[in-house]
């Protein structure tokens, strides 16, 4: 029997992850451990776990490194990657939206100009309101680009709106709700169907009947 490969996000939602595998009756001692490792191996019941970050985790599951992958519903849309989507893990809510200085109104007729780490995400939806925006990626705290002048306004994940506010900034429009997902490769779904059925059944029960 060949292992399947689990792929799991670092970071927020990683112990959640890890509750819920172990809940559907996975076994996740190694991962709960202190350690620096990125495999771990269940050779009783031929899984492996690997950690990697956020936007990794469809492009391991979609090359087939992963059989299958949690991983936030942002990463997924702005990713683009073409995987079977079976079930939303109802965990790691958030959202998606525009921000921006509370001074800032929003109108949709003039041009501004973006900061995101979610440029696909964030393009696909100015241009579905026919809007003209220059849209600047960056890769930390997009909070800073509208307060030192580099944008108008960010399109960033919201959680709790504390680090919003504390910036002087506020939501001006929410463009989605964001949650965990489980996602499947194609090949690996044909190849062992029953076993990764069986998983996403496992958490499914706990999803649905509010095990989690």
């Amino acid at each position: 029997m060949r292992y399947l490969t689990i792929a799991l996000a670092k970071g927020r939602t990683a112990k959640d992850s890890i509750l819920l595998l172990e809940k559907a009756g996975l076994n996740c001692d190694d991962l709960k451990k202190d350690s620096r490792k990125l495999i771990f191996e269940d050779d009783i019941n031929k899984i492996r776990y690997i950690f990697v970050k956020p936007a990794d985790v469809p492009i391991y599951v979609e090359y087939g490194s992963a059989d299958i992958g949690i991983v936030g519903k942002d990463v997924l849309l702005e990713e683009r990657c073409r995987l079977y989507e079976p079930l939303d893990l109802g965990f790691g809510i958030c959202s998606m939206a525009v921000a921006g200085p509370v001074s800032t109104e929003f109108d949709y007729k003039k041009t501004y100009r973006i900061a995101t780490k979610f440029p696909n995400i964030a393009s696909d939806y100015f241009s579905a309101k026919g809007m003209d925006v220059s849209i600047i990626k960056l890769s930390g705290s997009v909070e800073l680009a509208p307060i030192i002048g580099l944008s108008d306004l960010i399109v960033d994940i919201v959680e709790t709106g504390t680090t919003l506010k504390e910036n002087g900034l506020d939501v001006k429009e929410k463009i989605l709700d964001i949650s965990t997902r489980l996602v499947v490769n194609k090949v690996s779904m044909k190849l062992d169907d029953k076993r990764i059925i069986d998983i996403i059944e496992r958490l499914e029960k706990l999803v649905f009947g509010g095990g989690i």
